[in-house]
């Protein structure tokens, strides 16, 4: 198997298994509350991460160099970006705060303009003014014309958690540290804080082994296995665009499996609104830099 051909096969992978968690979110959140499903979660993914980091040898590197970078980065990702992200579907149907989550893309190109003083494209503006038209189709709920919105507060936290994200990978952009080792700091820095806030709100209770058991699916596949996969995809592939085409099978096998597993009825708002979201992220795909450019780049 070529270097291309496996990098595809692990990008499938990732987006199986990213296709599964608005799924698994809304379970585990069916018997805990947000606070509760992210330190269950993190704590599983800092323990696969750290058992990963050593099987590479690079405990030692990990423990000496890049803390400071992890104080602040594990604040965003994982406390603030999850804790926004789930507490958007604890309020909205999972197929809304799915389709939502997919403008963070379209996000990061906007705040690159004040971050990384990159200039917006006409394509750049158009793909947000699609994209942006199906979050209102969404928080509307096809009431295109109306400024009620079923759930105000759910769209704000699921659009937030689009900007926390982007803030992220933007404000990390000059990260040095390897990405398997940033992950397991960004953790080991987050599960101390998770834990205060636990000790202080809701403590620890015992929620039931379907609980725990989609909070260890969420710390082990979204926020681990999927990572993983997805930085060896992105490592083995020629061109990056390859690969990153590829996520836009995630939202619809995320669509069958919140209505056939959880029950969800599709909205035909969401499916309006995430043709749209798609679509803009499309366009703006479509500008990536040529092919000549990012051969040298993977």
């Amino acid at each position: 198997m070529n270097s291309d051909r496996q990098a595809m096969a692990y990008g499938l992978g990732a987006v199986a298994l990213w296709s599964t968690v608005a799924t698994a979110f809304k379970v585990a959140l069916g018997h805990m509350s947000p606070l509760e499903l992210i330190w269950v979660a993190a704590l599983v993914s800092w323990a696969l991460m750290g058992i990963l980091v050593i099987r590479r040898g690079q405990m030692r590197n990990a423990l000496r160099h890049g803390w400071s970078t992890a104080c602040w980065a594990g604040l965003m990702n994982p406390v603030a970006y999850y804790l926004v992200l789930f507490a958007a579907y604890d309020r909205l149907p999972g197929q809304e705060a799915m389709a939502l989550n997919y403008t963070w893309a379209l996000t990061m190109a906007l705040l690159a303009v004040p971050i990384l003083k990159q200039r917006l494209t006409p394509v750049d503006v158009l793909a947000g003014g699609v994209a942006y038209s199906g979050v209102w189709v969404i928080a509307t709920r096809g009431q295109v014309f109306s400024v009620t919105f079923a759930d105000a507060l759910g769209v704000v936290l699921a659009l937030v958690s689009t900007l926390i994200w982007a803030l992220y990978w933007l404000l990390n952009a000059r990260d040095r540290r390897p990405p398997m080792v940033a992950q397991w700091q960004n953790f080991s820095i987050a599960i101390p804080v998770l834990t205060i806030l636990m000790l202080m709100g809701p403590g620890f209770e015992w929620h039931g082994i379907t609980a725990l058991g989609a909070g260890v699916y969420v710390g082990l596949f979204e926020m681990g296995v999927a990572f993983v996969l997805w930085q060896m995809a992105v490592h083995k592939v020629s061109r990056t665009a390859k690969v990153s085409n590829l996520i836009f099978l995630s939202p619809p096998v995320s669509l069958l499996l919140l209505h056939f597993v959880i029950g969800e009825p599709i909205l035909s708002s969401t499916l309006v609104g995430l043709v749209l979201i798609l679509s803009g992220l499309g366009l703006q795909q479509c500008q990536r830099t040529p092919p000549a450019q990012e051969d040298g780049s993977a």
